[in-house]
């Protein structure tokens, strides 16, 4: 565990990372702080990154994949984008620990200053008529409550910011600190960005603990289930297959005996 001693109040953010589901604000946000810091470096990802670079149009320069960042694509479907060391390195590295310092250079990362995440809309599916279990559970959020999480946790370095409401107010806040962001603003946004986390959970706990094992069996083709009632119907179709063997095998030594009676039949008539 690491018991920290020592950090700066104020905190230069020159680079973020983006990876939001709520993109609304960021066509202020983006520009505005390019605006503070012309040599801010943003990482996003898919949809983000998309919107991201329409919104910067002629400034890519600004603007570089999480997946070139640390050469691993992403998951199919999006499920793993983030979820990668050399980003979490980025966001929990203490400013004076001499062993994270040597982490960042031997892993060639950057300490990320500021992490603006929201998350999939769990409360909203299944607030929707009709949701299934499946439904609800393809939008339960793992890479952005990480985010989120371990940029709150360091809120000694990291800003953690997953409201837009916060966009202004933080772009206000960087332009009276010159670019820097003071230790009070980060422990407000981590103490919003935790219980952000907390209240999602939460709504994914009660979810679940209303829905039953029924409800979520219902939702899939369960292939053991499946191949075992395919396995009874095999083993039923051999012992039918094996009676009719069976029956046919009498059938053969019944007409073995009527053969062998005619040829006694036979035989006895030529005696005679």
């Amino acid at each position: 565990m690491n018991i920290v001693e020592r950090v700066d109040d104020q905190v230069k953010i020159n680079h973020i990372l983006v990876s939001t589901f709520d993109k609304s604000g960021l066509e202020r946000l983006i520009p505005g702080l390019i605006e503070i810091n012309p040599r801010l470096i943003i990482f996003s990802t898919g949809g983000t990154y998309r919107a991201i670079a329409g919104i910067l149009g002629g400034k890519p320069d600004h603007l570089h994949q999480v997946s070139e960042y640390t050469g691993q694509p992403e998951m199919q479907g999006g499920l793993v984008k983030t979820l990668d060391f050399k980003i979490y390195l980025g966001i929990l590295s203490e400013t004076y620990n001499e062993a994270h310092r040597a982490d960042l250079e031997r892993a060639q990362a950057v300490s990320l200053d500021l992490v603006v995440a929201n998350l999939y809309p769990f409360s909203q599916i299944i607030s929707q008529t009709g949701v299934t279990v499946e439904q609800a559970r393809a939008n339960i959020d793992i890479g952005g409550p990480c985010l989120i999480r371990a940029a709150a946790k360091n809120y000694l370095r990291v800003a953690s910011l997953v409201d837009p409401k916060d966009y202004d107010r933080l772009l206000e806040e960087l332009r009276a600190g010159q670019g820097s962001l003071s230790l009070k603003p980060r422990y407000r946004l981590a103490r919003k960005a935790l219980t952000h986390t907390a209240e999602y959970d939460s709504t994914i706990a009660r979810y679940l603990a209303e829905c039953s094992v029924e409800q979520a069996s219902a939702c899939y083709r369960q292939e053991d289930a499946f191949d075992a009632k395919e396995d009874a119907f095999d083993a039923k179709e051999d012992a039918f297959d094996a009676k009719e063997d069976a029956f046919d095998a009498k059938e053969d030594a019944f007409d073995a005996k009527e053969d062998a009676f005619d040829a006694k039949e036979d035989a006895w008539k030529e005696q005679s």
